[in-house]
């Protein structure tokens, strides 16, 4: 049976506009997979969602072993001051130890060199007296010191990475330690680019007389390639009811997930959400959030739809707060909130409306009261020069009129989207 992307109801809410606890809260509570499974090669599968808990088939590491160059021996065999051992075998990394050590021996041993039988405790070979064949220890080490047990990393049949993990090169390496070469990942999403509006003109064309270059194509490929998706570009769509329906019609034919921008308000230009409404369905329309307030929400035929505002900020700040949670829900992924961070606000601000959450750009800077937030100085939608200054998102609660400086304020820095720092 094919999985439904999201339910007939989703979305639907008696408010006019949609609170952002409530918008997440339905995009988490109906957005499911859809993605099948591949088959991928451990050295392919960086920035993949695995698709099963991954378990460690044995201890690991393997057998108990030294963290350090030096000298195993029982614990046992040290008095209260400095003791003689006599040295009576050698062992490095891949050997297998010959025979057991007993009371007032040592091995000479390498890291990660299996400890023989009877030996319980290493000690760094810097940390001794080597004289000839036997070494003096001094007193105070600790039982079992500078050893690694087996199965200390995991043991057999621990989970070692999660389901729905995107894979770092740390989990990857956990995966390798199990001896793995391939792995089960969810296949990437398809996800489908729509620009709408007269005035678009895409870069390396001539620009007509009050044309704006498409830029909102190029920031949302590069913010969905990082998440993995196969990019699928509809062009620009001019602002005309039957072009838009074409290039909705074909977009949800091809992709699992469809984004456009512009064409999302209720001016009479703007067609996309009255053809989504048509074609198929509006699940939520009208966020109370600034910036990114006519985001909607759909689904045609069995494809889920996002149709963004189109000033470049809305785009990128409802991208991240609504787009990624519903990316990472349609492909297995894990999605977790991104944390807040409390800081001192380094500004002062009067005057917001209360009733909507908003999501100012700024960064944090130093001072002799440690670090504060600073907002960049004008909230224009359209001025990509903020977004490019700033290193995250500052958070005002929907009652908030008023900000005085030294007032805390929640800050998203953009690393919670996985985007990278500056």
């Amino acid at each position: 049976m094919k999985v439904r992307k999201l339910l007939d109801d989703c979305f639907l809410h008696d408010a006019e506009r949609l609170k952002h606890e409530d918008a997440i809260a339905l995009i988490r509570q109906r957005v499911r997979r859809v993605t099948d499974i591949d088959t991928v090669p451990l050295a392919k599968a960086a920035a993949r969602i695995i698709a099963q808990d991954w378990v460690a088939p044995c201890d690991i590491p393997a057998f108990t072993n030294s963290a350090v160059d030096g000298y195993a021996f029982a614990h046992a065999s040290l008095g209260a001051g400095e003791t003689r051992l006599q040295v009576v075998m050698r062992t490095a990394a891949g050997d297998t130890p010959q025979g057991m050590i007993g009371k007032g021996e040592a091995v000479r041993i390498f890291t990660g060199a299996a400890l023989p039988e009877g030996a319980d405790s290493c000690i760094m070979q810097e940390d001794v007296r080597a004289e000839r064949d036997s070494i003096i220890v001094p007193p105070g080490l600790k039982p079992g010191a500078n050893r690694r047990r087996a199965g200390e990393d995991a043991a057999a049949g621990a989970v070692v990475v999660q389901r729905g993990t995107r894979l770092r090169p740390q989990e990857i390496a956990a995966v390798a330690s199990t001896g793995a070469s391939a792995i089960p990942c969810y296949s990437p999403l398809k996800a489908g680019l729509i620009s709408t509006g007269n005035e678009l003109v895409r870069p390396g064309e001539d620009l007509k007389s009050g044309g704006v270059y498409d830029s909102n194509h190029y920031m949302l490929r590069g913010l969905l390639e990082g998440t993995g998706a196969a990019v699928k570009d509809f062009g620009i769509v001019a602002d005309e009811r039957q072009a838009v329906e074409a290039a909705i019609q074909s977009a949800g034919r091809q992709c699992d997930v469809v984004f456009s921008t512009g064409g999302a308000s209720r001016g009479e230009a703007d067609h996309v959400v009255k053809v989504l409404a048509q074609q198929g369905v509006v699940h939520g329309w009208q966020l109370a959030v600034k910036p990114g307030r006519p985001l909607a929400i759909g689904q045609i035929g069995d494809t889920v739809f996002m149709a963004l505002p189109g000033n470049p900020v809305a785009v990128f700040v409802t991208f991240l707060l609504y787009g990624l949670p519903v990316l990472s829900l349609l492909q297995g992924e894990c999605w977790r909130e991104p944390r807040r961070y409390p800081l001192r606000a380094g500004f002062a601000y009067a005057g917001k409306k209360t009733g909507r959450r908003e999501f100012w750009r700024g960064w944090i800077e130093e001072s002799s009261e440690g670090p504060k937030l600073k907002k960049f100085g004008r909230d224009g939608s359209g001025l990509i020069s903020g977004l490019t200054r700033a290193t995250g998102l500052i958070e005002v609660p929907e009652e908030v009129t008023d900000i005085a400086e030294g007032d805390m304020l929640a800050f998203i820095p953009f690393t919670e989207f996985g985007l990278p720092a500056p």
